[in-house]
């Protein structure tokens, strides 16, 4: 007895899932972008649903020849990932904290010079090497229509720089058609041969500053931009994008970003009814002075679950961890 008892709990141990098995939502993997001055407590939070960890560690400097060093924080980051069983993705970015928005002549600068592309590849494989990092999530965003050959070619390029094994993934906003994901600097097909995932950057489809009020990345709008991706990228290779956040329009001035969690704290301060939007399948509620507000939580993030087995595809991509609801 003692025998079979032991086979028993051995063969019962085998069959539980590892940190790096028991990722939900079941079926799909999930990346979860991560801002470098996060905790290594937020990463553990959140590692039970998470398959992979994008650092937003390097930007592209405004001449568009050289990235900068990982930072420690970025260096901290990638290894709180391994140790939790995760895959860690360096994000290259062309943020610019002067303009405090992406920089398109940044881009420009880099993806129309060959020379400057072979240089920055070659720079990010190498801080991949040294650093452990398991691949690049490349995220230049406002990429001009005659940037998109550049922007294969970058890809192509880190292909070519590092080791088959490391991931090359890039983030594409999205596009209710073909042609607009083409005026958007996104040549589709080249893209699709040069990269093994898309993150399809489905959100901010309002936002102060650019729309009236409205939900962040609704269910409609997200099935019109996968049906014109799914045109030309194969469902498995992309993941859909889920916001871990909301938008305030308030009735005069500049609305703001809120996390999930100051957006249910707003609600409650000011003792209004927040309401599902089944259709859209996010929150949204008006506070006592009139602001509206839209925000995307955990239910919002099972709905894309549900949407993204629906359609195949590899997975979920989540902006961000930190502002999100825990993952699980």
């Amino acid at each position: 007895m003692r025998t079979l008892a032991l086979v028993l709990a051995v063969t019962a141990a085998l069959l539980v899932p590892t940190s790096a098995q028991a990722r939900e939502p079941r079926g799909l993997d999930v990346t979860g972008w991560i801002l470098q001055s996060g905790s290594n407590r937020l990463v553990e939070r959140n590692a039970g649903g998470l398959s992979t960890l994008s650092v937003a560690g390097v930007s592209l400097d405004a001449r568009g020849d050289r990235v900068a060093r990982p930072t420690d924080d970025a260096l901290r980051l990638a290894r709180a990932a391994r140790r939790q069983g995760l895959a860690a993705e360096l994000l290259l970015s062309n943020w610019s904290d002067r303009l405090e928005d992406f920089d398109p002549r940044a881009n420009h600068r880099l993806l129309s010079h060959p020379q400057r592309i072979r240089a920055v590849a070659r720079r990010m494989a190498s801080y991949v090497a040294h650093g452990g990092w398991d691949g690049v999530n490349i995220d230049l965003e406002r990429v001009r229509r005659g940037d998109a050959g550049g922007l294969v070619r970058l890809a192509s390029a880190l292909q070519r720089a590092m080791p088959a094994a490391r991931t090359v993934t890039i983030d594409v906003s999205a596009r209710q058609s073909v042609a607009s994901y083409r005026d958007g600097g996104y040549d589709l097909a080249g893209l699709r041969d040069a990269v093994d995932r898309i993150e399809l950057m489905t959100y901010d489809e309002h936002g102060p500053g650019w729309s009236g009020a409205g939900p962040v990345g609704g269910l409609p709008w997200q099935r019109r931009c996968l049906d014109a991706i799914l045109d030309l990228v194969p469902a498995d290779q992309v993941d859909l994008g889920v916001a871990g956040y909301g938008y305030t329009w308030p009735q005069e001035g500049t609305g703001r970003t809120v996390t999930v969690a100051q957006a249910r704290r707003l609600v409650e301060h000011d003792g209004v009814e927040a309401r599902w939007r089944a259709r859209q399948g996010e929150w949204t509620a008006v506070l006592a002075d009139g602001t509206r507000m839209w925000w995307s939580d955990r239910r919002s993030y099972a709905q894309r679950a549900d949407l993204a087995r629906a359609r195949g595809l590899h997975g979920l991509a989540v902006w961000r961890l930190g502002s999100a609801d825990t993952l699980r």
